[in-house]
């Protein structure tokens, strides 16, 4: 089954097939995507791979997190699928109608 993997404290210059080249050495990567800010267009230093087997992504993690990779030492971790309700959104207010910040 496949497993999402979450990679941190990327090089803000780290491409999505470098990134798919270095989890390749464990096995076969479905998806290597990298989050970018959406107004500026610069990456946010940290993605996601997905390979498709359980057993080489652990070993990955192992190999990989905390080593460096393009200069930066790199975190990989499981992946936390977050639920997103109505009730998140950017901005929330009480019934007084202050702003909490969405923070």
């Amino acid at each position: 089954m496949a497993k999402k993997l979450y990679v941190g404290n990327m090089n803000y210059a780290t491409t999505e097939q470098s990134l798919c080249s270095l989890f390749s050495q464990f096995g076969e990567v479905v998806a290597a995507n990298i989050v970018f800010d959406r107004y500026s267009g610069q990456a946010k230093g940290f993605g996601f791979v997905e390979m498709a087997d359980e057993k080489q992504a652990l070993e990955a993690i192992q190999a990989l997190d905390g080593n460096e990779f393009e200069g930066r030492r790199i975190r990989v971790n499981e992946a936390i699928e977050r639920e997103r309700s109505r009730s998140q959104s950017s901005s929330s207010y009480s019934k007084q109608g202050y702003s909490y910040g969405g923070y």
